[in-house]
């Protein structure tokens, strides 16, 4: 075996430390432990301020979409003050161009990329390339194809760098190619069978398309923990999954995400959202402001947002609002979900001067939401609520939202738009949706007499008789009706409108007694119907009585 010296022993571990210390940091980033992650980068640089590789991941540290606050001026100043030093490291001009891209100057960055790349030498292309792709792909505003496009490259020159793999899987998925983005995370773990991450994005992919594919996400996300326990994301996710479905759950998860996560502000808001879930709204105030307090300028920005969801369940519409405020000012807009717009967004509508931006939250919670059932939800949670609070033109109007995006929508949603617009006076939305309602099920006589009843809003004074034929589609599924108990609270309103119909506006007494007779006949106890029945008889027999009196001169005259 080749001997060694002294000297030559000491450098070699020397390198291995160093690349274990990268590593180390690196995996404390894919760990979503930024203090940790943070730590290590800073002893490196300060052993060595020119180490441009941990300058460059104490910047992605800073950057990274899932942390919350990004420091975008912290990682500008370091990548700048870097490049300075090492004018043309090519890692530094991509972090340079990754806050370039951030801030809106595409031109330059893309310049700065392609620079960083044209002067790498071969040995070196791969990592270069790899800086590239998540410079475009891990911002809000980076161009995900031509980062897609760099990593590829990266892949062909080093094809067994899961890490690539994962970036890729992470562009396509961002683009909302799941079937692109699971072949890349299942090639990343045919690379390395214990890359937690790529088990767990891939059961992310199948949790969106909905909650009957449980089983399968489920599968992904328990073994993202078997390939690594230490893997913090995971049980996160699991606590926000359960968050509202089982609150022992969600706290048992909770639990071994401390285990395995840095002791920050994060840690701190989970702990005060359970207080939320368990319904002690005070509580879950004091304890957000506690988290806040503590943690300064380093606060998690979601601790805001749970102030807004629990003043909100409190009442206080205007300190919900303030919260909600503060919560949008600070967050990453990346991290803003869609029941986060909604409820905002239904905050904002309660106030004068702001219900055009609460309804472009709501519709933008709605539009970015991947699971239908999860737009259905937000729809219909905000029309419950108008209808609860009286607003029935609003609850219509949203209810009415629901057909749209409900293709399999049936009896109860066609019932809830149409008589909400009823009950709001928009008579003709009504008459629209209660159209629908019989066209789709014409042998039901509800739809036929909550179709007549918007035809009477229209039509007030029944002059026109546009209820009429509705009315006499109930009364004809009601003579055909054997159980006429079933049918009774719509046959005989509609009978009793004919009733009318015929007396006053086409003054047919025969014709009104008819209709009356048939109230009595699914009701012989009808006392309206009863007293009418005398009535018009009554007004029969005078008005027989007047025509033979007015005939008897005529005969007379014989």
């Amino acid at each position: 075996m080749k001997k060694i010296g002294v000297i030559a022993s000491l450098l070699l571990m020397g390198n291995v430390l160093f690349a274990q210390s990268i590593q180390e940091g690196k995996q404390f980033l894919n760990y979503e432990r930024y203090q940790s992650a943070e730590s290590v980068f800073q002893k490196l640089l300060a052993a060595n301020p020119n180490n441009t590789e941990a300058a460059y991941w104490l910047g992605q540290t800073y950057l990274d979409p899932n942390r919350e606050p990004i420091d975008t001026a912290a990682a500008k100043a370091l990548y700048q003050k870097t490049l300075q030093a090492n004018p043309n490291d090519a890692l530094m001009m991509i972090g340079v161009g990754q806050v370039e891209l951030m801030q809106g100057n595409k031109t330059d960055a893309r310049n700065r990329f392609e620079t960083a790349i044209n002067n790498t030498k071969k040995k070196n292309l791969a990592d270069v390339l790899y800086a590239v792709g998540r410079a475009n792909i891990e911002p809000k505003d980076g161009d995900i194809m031509y980062g897609i496009d760099k990593l590829k490259q990266a892949a062909d020159k080093d094809k067994k760098n899961a890490d690539i793999y994962n970036e890729i899987g992470f562009g396509y998925w961002k683009l909302n190619d799941g079937a692109n983005a699971t072949l890349n995370y299942q090639t990343a773990l045919s690379i390395d069978p214990h890359d937690a991450r790529a088990s767990f994005m891939i059961g992310r992919i199948f949790e969106t398309q909905g909650y009957g594919q449980e089983p399968i996400y489920m599968k992904y996300y328990n073994e993202a923990i078997t390939e690594d326990p230490n893997f913090a994301p995971v049980y996160y996710w699991l606590y926000t999954y359960y968050y509202q479905r089982d609150v022992n759950k969600a706290s048992d998860y909770l639990n071994k995400y401390i285990a395995v996560a840095d002791n920050d502000s994060k840690n701190c808001y989970a702990k005060a959202s359970l207080f939320y879930v368990s319904k002690k709204y005070a509580e879950t105030i004091t304890q957000a402001d506690a988290c806040i307090s503590s943690a300064g300028q380093k606060t998690f920005p979601n601790l805001y947002g749970l102030k807004g969801y629990a003043y909100d369940k409190l009442g206080d519409s205007l300190k919900a609002k303030q919260a909600f405020e503060k919560f949008f000012s600070v967050v990453n807009p990346d991290n803003i979900g869609p029941t986060d717009y909604a409820t905002y967004g239904k905050i904002l509508l309660k106030f004068p001067g702001q219900e055009a931006q609460g309804e472009a939250y709501i519709e933008k919670a709605v539009s970015m939401d991947t699971i239908v059932s999860n737009k259905i939800k937000t729809i219909t949670d905000l029309a419950k609520d108008f209808a609860a609070s009286n607003n029935f033109v609003e609850a219509g109007k949203w209810y009415g939202k629901v057909l749209k995006l409900d293709p399999n929508f049936g009896k109860q949603e066609l019932f809830y738009a149409g008589y909400n617009d009823y009950r709001g006076g928009n008579y003709k939305s009504a008459d629209s949706v209660f159209h629908i309602y019989q066209e789709k099920y014409p042998s039901d006589a509800y739809g036929w007499y909550l179709g007549a009843r918007a035809k009477e809003g229209i039509d007030s004074t029944n002059e026109l008789g546009l209820a009429k034929p509705l009315y006499e589609k109930v009364i004809a599924i009601s003579d055909t009706t054997k159980d006429k108990s079933s049918i009774k609270n719509f046959a005989i309103p509609a009978n009793r409108y004919m009733v009318a119909y015929f007396y006053n506006i086409k003054h047919q007494t025969d014709s009104a007694l008819l209709y009356n007779n048939k109230i009595l006949e699914i009701d012989p106890t009808d006392a309206t119907a009863l007293k009418t029945k005398d009535a018009l008889q009554g007004v029969i027999k005078k008005q027989s009585e007047a025509a033979d009196k007015a005939n008897k001169p005529a005969a007379a005259k014989k």
